[in-house]
């Protein structure tokens, strides 16, 4: 079975979750030390936001363990990448990953526009592959895409049960 690329489909007016890998170090000011796994995902993103897509981005980031801790949030990069895209990065501030904050800022989506979902990890079934959280994540969106190579072994929502619940993957 041949795998697609994104150069493969078609994203315009299409809202596209990329599962990223941003488990990147942070000092104690919540500063990122070292970028090289957000850089390593910018030529998809931009890609993407080029094509038309709306672009949904999702991530964990440490051990959070299942419940929300401030120092596990992605909302550092959610700023980081707002400065490197030179566009605004809306970050969906939501310990739930996929509720209220999620859906209304993807709704507000027009093409081209960045969502940041908050850390996968917040939700215990993310690392179980729990089969409402995979939907929940798969009803955002059309189309799915895994740029995240160091988490992509992992039998998780966010890498392979989500996969299930989109039209194209």
């Amino acid at each position: 079975m041949a795998k697609k690329t994104i150069e493969d489909i078609q994203v315009n007016g299409k809202k596209v979750l990329v599962r990223c890998d941003f488990n990147v170090p942070m000092d104690e000011n919540k500063v990122i030390t070292d970028e090289n796994r957000i850089n390593a995902a910018l030529p998809t993103i931009k890609t993407l936001m080029a094509d038309g897509g709306r672009v949904i981005l999702c991530s964990h980031l440490g051990k959070p363990k299942g419940e929300p801790k401030p120092e596990c949030s992605l909302a550092p990069v959610a700023k980081r990448l707002s400065e490197k895209l030179g566009k605004e990065v809306v970050f969906a501030a939501d310990d739930n990953v996929v509720g209220e904050n999620a859906r209304a800022a993807v709704a507000a989506m027009k093409d081209g526009d960045v969502v940041l979902l908050q850390n996968t990890r917040y939700r215990a079934e993310e690392t179980k592959n729990g089969e409402q959280f995979s939907k929940e994540l798969g009803s955002l969106a059309d189309i799915f895409v895994n740029d995240a190579f160091g988490t992509a072994h992992r039998a998780h929502c966010s890498t392979v049960g989500v996969v299930s619940y989109v039209k194209e993957a």
